[in-house]
């Protein structure tokens, strides 16, 4: 279906990649993975046909359609949703036009048993079975199902596209792509403006999808869902996995590992060839051993360890300075941007002192909003909204990119807002996050949108803050970049309220889940995994509900209590985890803490104040008996974790 021969781009005569050459058969499902910059969307971009490549060719089969979505786009129209969706159809359309100026030439034609005759009964038989094919006895309800999978409601359909936001431009986009039924599917960062529900509708659509899927995404779950074969462009080559991504990860260590210990054994071999050369180069009762092994040299396949990718972003939060209990609390909140037309009615919340809060729902139902209500960026029509005087607010918003000024430089962005002696310290915390000195002066405005949002979420380390609230943090990030934003976020110890549709990045982060709906919420205790099982048992519950009585009944029952204590026991061992995954956390940071003490106690020159006060020899025996009490805990957490596994 597609081949790919010997492909090179260079970037101002630097290559981003070189010589990649690759085989897609029909149906296959591939993710396309690397780091942001390692030219990902430059590849599809160049399977659409929108790229030409420096050098090499891509080879499609004759007649093969494509459906290609790319990261960002607008689009410039006056029609409705259901007529830009209904664009998909053109092809249907014009085989319509061509059916019927064939059925009225035979009208004409009494020539019946002519060549000419059975020419047109072939197209006209060929055409029906292509439209059958392209679904045209079913346009209306397919449109509907894909349009209400992705998130729109009827109402929405005859509302004109320029009055959605961007986001959901892409989404009739990607309803046009879906409905199109192309040979290949090209799909750049799809889950980006999308919700959990819609990300989970898509996961079933494509998985049923009779074609060629390519698709590049920092969603893992998505990957492993729909992908059952992985190429990584790294370093300017690729890596091929036919795997899901969570096994690609696994046998690509095992493989550089292996690799690792082939060259480590060759290297040996070698040393002892070229040692033996040495001693008896000039020995004539040697000549002949001497040659033979250097020619065995001259012979050998070097082994090569492939170059692994090893930057990433490094930075914890600052420590959380001390806060009221009750951080947020919402009464009787509404909010319209339209006059009678409420996005949140009659909201009441309260969020305490060191809750880790996770706003989930569909696109447009308010999350954001009050994102914008804590923030008081906007203010509610009725009802109270209050916040502790303590409350010291990071804010990351979802356009976040967009608000950073692209006038100033990378080295500007942060040194504008910095006080104190952070100021000394912006280098660093920008080369944290992956900035090199040569960066330091780029305008914001070049940079790529990785890049912005490492930009954005380093502001927030320019001072201590006890409240988070991050709108869509990880849109941008590549996976290594989520792993240590997560990682950060589990060590921070202040009030974390965060939107995301990423539910492997959520899980285990949170402890609250408020959803978004029907301009409510609805709040449950526990994490993603539980609140999502608890969406399925929901929906069980009421397949039960109207299940058969009696007999059937009963034995439904059983199947419903097993699958309960099963969850439930999931659920424990779940929450085991996290507590233990969560000392282990703080046992680290207190060790770090402990570490940067002693280090004190020994330059006496430079805290000799602290040392004669007692100050240090305090924080050091209260570190020592806080790790301690952690570490008590950790082992019985572990134990009980043990024993639950039956390990």
């Amino acid at each position: 279906m597609i081949s790919a021969n010997n492909l090179s781009v260079y970037f101002s005569g630097i290559p981003l990649f070189r010589d990649l050459n690759f085989v897609i058969g029909d149906n296959e499902r591939i993710g396309l993975v690397g780091k942001n910059g390692a030219g990902k969307t430059t590849l599809l971009r160049i399977l659409a046909h929108e790229l030409e490549p420096e050098s090499g060719s891509i080879v499609i089969t004759k007649g093969f359609r494509i459906g290609y979505l790319p990261q960002e786009m607008r689009i410039e129209t006056g029609k409705s949703v259901w007529d830009k969706t209904y664009e998909a159809f053109d092809e249907i359309r014009s085989i319509d036009s061509e059916i019927e100026a064939l059925n009225r030439e035979l009208a004409e034609r009494e020539d019946y048993t002519s060549n000419e005759y059975s020419k047109i009964i072939e197209r006209l038989n060929l055409l029906d079975n292509r439209r059958q094919y392209l679904g045209a006895a079913n346009i209306e309800s397919e449109m509907e199902r894909v349009l209400l999978g992705l998130g729109f409601t009827s109402e929405d359909f005859h509302r004109p596209v320029s009055q959605f936001s961007s986001g959901w431009q892409m989404r009739v986009e990607l309803a046009k792509i879906l409905l199109r039924r192309t040979e290949i599917i090209l799909l750049d960062e799809p889950t980006n403006h999308l919700d959990i529900v819609s990300i989970q509708w898509l996961e079933s659509f494509l998985t049923n999808y009779r074609g060629c899927l390519i698709l590049v995404s920092h969603d893992r779950r998505f990957l492993n869902t729909v992908c059952r074969r992985t190429i990584e462009i790294t370093l300017g080559h690729i890596e091929d996995y036919k795997c899901c991504y969570d096994d690609y990860v696994e046998q690509r260590m095992e493989r550089i590992a292996h690799q690792q210990k082939m060259f480590d054994n060759q290297q040996k071999e070698i040393a002892d060839i070229e040692a033996f050369i040495e001693r008896f180069r000039y020995k004539a009762t040697k000549a002949k051993q001497v040659q033979s092994r250097i020619k065995l040299l001259e012979k050998m396949e070097r082994v090569e360890v492939d170059e692994t990718d090893t930057s990433r972003i490094r930075f914890l939060f600052p420590p959380a300075p001390k806060c009221n209990r009750v951080v947020f609390e919402a009464e009787g909140l509404s909010f319209a941007y339209e006059q009678g037309k409420n996005i949140l009615q009659n909201i009441g919340m309260v969020v305490e002192n060191k809750e880790k809060v996770a706003f989930v729902g569909k696109n447009g139902e308010g999350k954001s909003t009050m994102m914008k209500l804590l923030m008081q960026e906007i203010f509610p029509q009725s009802g109270k909204l209050h916040t502790g005087d303590m409350v010291k607010i990071g804010y990351y918003a979802q356009n976040q990119n967009q608000k950073l000024d692209h006038t100033r430089t990378v080295f500007q962005t942060l040194d504008d807002v910095a006080v104190g002696d952070v100021r000394l310290k912006v280098r660093g915390i920008l080369g944290s996050f992956l900035f090199q000195a040569e960066d330091m002066d780029k305008k914001v405005a070049v940079l790529s949108g990785g890049e912005k949002a490492r930009l954005a979420l380093a502001k927030l380390l320019l001072e201590p803050y006890n409240v988070l609230l991050l709108d869509e943090p990880t849109n941008h990030l590549d996976m290594t970049s989520k792993d240590v934003l997560k990682n950060a976020l589990l060590r921070y110890d202040g009030t974390l309220i965060i939107v995301s549709h990423d539910r492997d990045f959520l899980q285990g982060l949170t402890d609250k889940v408020v959803e978004f709906r029907n301009r409510g919420i609805k709040v449950f205790l526990g994490d993603m995994e539980e609140y999502l099982a608890h969406q399925k048992e929901d929906i069980l519950t009421g397949i039960t509900a109207n299940s058969a009585r009696g007999n059937a009944k009963g034995t439904e029952n059983s199947g419903k209590n097993q699958w309960e204590e099963k969850k439930r026991q999931e659920t424990m061992q779940r929450k085991m985890e996290k507590r233990v995954r969560m000392l282990e956390g703080e046992i680290e940071a207190k060790e770090q803490a402990l570490d940067e003490c002693i280090g004190k106690m020994n330059q006496p020159e430079q805290h000799a104040e602290e040392i004669a006060s007692g100050a240090l020899s305090r924080e050091y025996q209260q570190l020592k008996d806080e790790i301690d009490m952690l570490l008590k805990q950790w082992e019985e957490a572990s134990s009980e974790l043990e024993q639950s596994t039956g390990n």
